[in-house]
């Protein structure tokens, strides 16, 4: 079997970890690399052997050796990019979040549905290996109803600046960063129920905190500590129809302890968390039990998520099969983010 031959756009730093995971694959090769820095571009292209560089993502499509795409770019070029790569005949693996609006996610389902291609998007939590083991759980019953989600994502010096900070680029602040793939990771899990409503809170009282001293932070490739015009924090409690239910914060920016990552979701049988650290809570004969299981990776296991996600992208394309995160669960993932935000500025609760 003909390797797939995969181009990458955008070489910023979350391509490393597609660039890897492709590398690893003994059936993709990646042929052709476009960034806005050209150097950048050639850079990557001599570390992982392609033989073409581009600053234009169009002459990329253009490439017909392509047949695959990986889209590692800001948030506000996701949408035209993954329209302009179907339209090319390209298969389209898009980071999350999908794009910036429902209206863009509309413009791209139906560019997918309309063609032969497929949309994969990069809810990489989906693919840790930790989440495989819970869902061979959920499938035999071992929980009950999934009926309430709990999540959180707080850092109390996290802005990484650049275009994380500039909403214009990204969409958003912590929400749509790092809040996206927990609100997806427990809606998955909860067996993704349809939404009934959403509320939201959203604050901006600290801004990026670039005045503190002595604690260092990430800090994006074009950081400005002038430029920050994303929330600080955000929060929400997402109902569903079936009567479940997902509380969610995130920040960049708290007078926090420390930093706090929690993923906990509890049904009528048991209950589990999967963030700091894999744990199974149940009751056996009139006893209540924590159970934790043997495993190499106790957490989330980023290089074999994304490693994953790069696996079964290629075997989808190799297969024609549905990924495990279609573009219909990107664009519902835009109407809960885009509804949380809706209702923080307009003070109420919003019916989807």
């Amino acid at each position: 079997m003909s390797k797939i031959k995969v181009g990458i756009i955008g070489a910023g730093s979350i391509s490393e970890s597609h660039m890897n995971s492709y590398q690893n694959n003994p059936n993709a090769e990646i042929v052709a690399i476009c960034d806005l820095k050209e150097e950048r571009a050639k850079a990557a292209a001599q570390k992982y052997g392609a033989k073409q560089t581009y600053t234009d993502y169009n002459e990329l499509l253009a490439n017909p050796e392509v047949e695959a795409v990986s889209i590692c770019t800001w948030n506000n070029t996701h949408a035209e990019i993954s329209i302009a790569a179907i339209k090319a005949g390209k298969h389209v693996l898009v980071e999350k979040p999908l794009c910036r609006s429902v209206e863009e996610a509309l413009e791209i389902q139906k560019t997918v549905r309309d063609s032969k291609k497929l949309l994969q998007v990069g809810f990489v939590r989906r693919y840790d290996p930790n989440i495989g083991l819970l869902q061979s759980f959920i499938e035999k019953d071992e929980f009950g109803e999934l009926y309430y989600a709990k999540a959180s994502i707080l850092r109390r010096l996290g802005n990484p600046g650049g275009w994380f900070a500039d909403k214009e680029r990204s969409g958003g602040g912590p929400l749509i960063d790092i809040g996206v793939h927990v609100i997806d990771l427990c809606w998955y899990m909860l067996g993704r129920p349809k939404v009934k409503s959403v509320t939201g809170n959203v604050y901006h009282k600290l801004g990026n905190r670039s005045n503190v001293k002595h604690l260092s932070f990430y800090q994006a490739a074009d950081y400005d500590a002038s430029k920050n015009t994303v929330e600080d924090l955000a929060n929400a409690l997402i109902r569903f129809e079936n009567g479940a239910s997902l509380m969610v914060d995130v920040s960049f920016s708290l007078h926090a302890k420390q930093d706090e990552s929690a993923v906990k979701i509890f049904g009528t049988k048991g209950g589990f968390e999967i963030d700091p650290a894999l744990i199974i809570v149940t009751e056996k004969n009139d006893v209540m039990m924590n159970i934790e299981p043997q495993i190499d990776n106790k957490g989330f296991n980023f290089a074999a998520a994304f490693q994953n996600e790069i696996d079964q992208f290629i075997l989808n394309i190799e297969n024609n099969r549905e990924p495990i995160s279609p573009v219909e669960d990107g664009l519902e993932l835009m109407k809960i983010l885009t509804a949380i935000y809706e209702s923080a500025e307009k003070g109420v609760e919003i019916q989807l």
